[in-house]
């Protein structure tokens, strides 16, 4: 049962509704109208899908990112009151609305960083997919969940794991978090065959149902280098007290060690929906439709080191974070460049890996100190990436 404010359902926005996440939130707030009420969604360019959302949910406010596509979300949200409009500007209005007691931040990349910060400044509980929000602005971010009271809710399995079994109010506790991860398509794979790789081959992830960039960060593992950034800032653990095994059946979503020796995991079929409705019915929890995890006809429950000369985006990620400064900013900016490109079959599958080790080398990483400081920095590592990408094309 969902917990409802004055016996009112719980209103809640969606940022990034037509993508991987988005789609499957709208799935579960479908299956339950009596405990929530869309009060705002928001796409990129998807009108059509994002119109049949806010019609089939009586959403307030409908939003695409992209100006060039206003005229046809109007046109398509006509006579039904929904209210429109396009553009960023737009996306952070949408993400600050009051009216939302709890927002789904599904924007990938550094786009989603801006309506990310307007929903934690006016206190609400927000429930990020996005990576990108605490790597570009980990510290920066806490802080603001810190000054204004918000609750920051990890929609990502491993993060969501580790949020269900550590124990906040005794920290100290904690020897160390333990992230698993499935190895992705290429777990097996040597260096050649990643060389050749295609976009459907890098984009097939074995266990989860993902968008296509977050399928190529698990592809390269860089998705793991992440989340190593990530937790260290929403749990406050230093980097060498995080690790990584690779569990390829993604059973165990993530795991707490504590200092009597002591191992919490938790575990759950491979289905989005279970921490997105972990974070939605928060403090509470709601049925899903996800499989029922049956440990009893599980074959077997491996885990294993990564490899690091194979996949070398964990190096990487570490050493960013070791850096400090801007050096995750770039790191993340870098890998978002290169895997568009690589999407866009310009460069080839190790090249993502090129791309972000050369920006990381090439760059300072000075610290970022307020916002402006992480738009310019992200920015220039942009700009760096694709000029090295055209180098490499040319």
């Amino acid at each position: 049962m969902v917990v409802k404010r004055d016996g009112a359902p719980r209103r809640v926005t969606i940022l990034g509704s037509t993508g991987s996440v988005g789609t499957q939130t709208i799935d579960l707030v479908a299956r339950a109208p009596e405990a929530f009420a869309v009060e705002a969604l928001t796409a990129n360019r998807n009108v059509a899908l994002l119109a049949e959302q806010a019609r089939r949910l009586n959403a307030r406010f409908a939003v695409v990112a992209d100006p060039a596509c206003y005229r046809d979300l109007k046109a398509a949200l006509a006579g039904t009151g929904v209210e429109t409009a396009a553009g960023p500007d737009a996306v952070v209005e949408a993400a600050g609305r009051s009216e939302a007691d709890w927002v789904m931040a599904a924007i990938v990349g550094a786009a989603g960083l801006e309506p990310t910060l307007a929903a934690v400044r006016r206190g609400a509980s927000v429930a990020f997919a996005n990576k990108e929000v605490l790597v570009c602005a980990g510290a920066l971010m806490m802080e603001e969940v810190r000054a204004h009271g918000a609750t920051l809710l990890p929609v990502d399995s491993e993060h969501n794991a580790i949020y269900q079994v550590f124990d906040f109010a005794h920290p100290q506790r904690v020897r160390r978090l333990i992230l698993t991860a499935s190895g992705g398509p290429f777990r097996t794979k040597d260096r050649a065959f990643m060389a050749a790789a295609t976009r459907e081959q890098a984009v097939a992830h074995p266990t989860w149902d993902m968008g296509a960039k977050i399928s190529v960060d698990s592809a390269t593992m860089m998705n793991k280098g992440l989340e190593i950034i990530e937790a260290h800032f929403l749990f406050g653990m230093p980097e060498e007290r995080i690790d990584v095994l690779v569990h390829p059946q993604s059973v165990v979503h993530s795991m707490v060690e504590y200092v009597d020796g002591s191992v919490l995991a938790q575990m759950g079929t491979p289905d989005m929906r279970i921490p997105i409705a972990y974070t939605l019915a928060w403090p509470d929890r709601m049925e899903t439709p996800a499989q029922r995890l049956d440990l009893g006809k599980a074959r077997e429950l491996t885990f294993e080191e990564p490899d690091l000369d194979r996949f070398p985006a964990l190096r990487l990620a570490r050493a960013a974070l070791q850096s400090g400064g801007g050096a995750p900013t770039i790191l993340s900016a870098a890998n978002e460049v290169a895997v568009e490109a690589f999407l866009q079959r310009r460069v080839g599958f190790l090249d993502i890996e090129r791309v972000v080790e050369g920006t990381l080398e090439a760059l300072p990483h000075q610290p970022l100190r307020d916002l402006e400081a992480v738009r310019a920095t992200d920015a220039e590592a942009r700009r760096y990436a694709a000029e090295h990408l055209g180098r490499m094309c040319a």
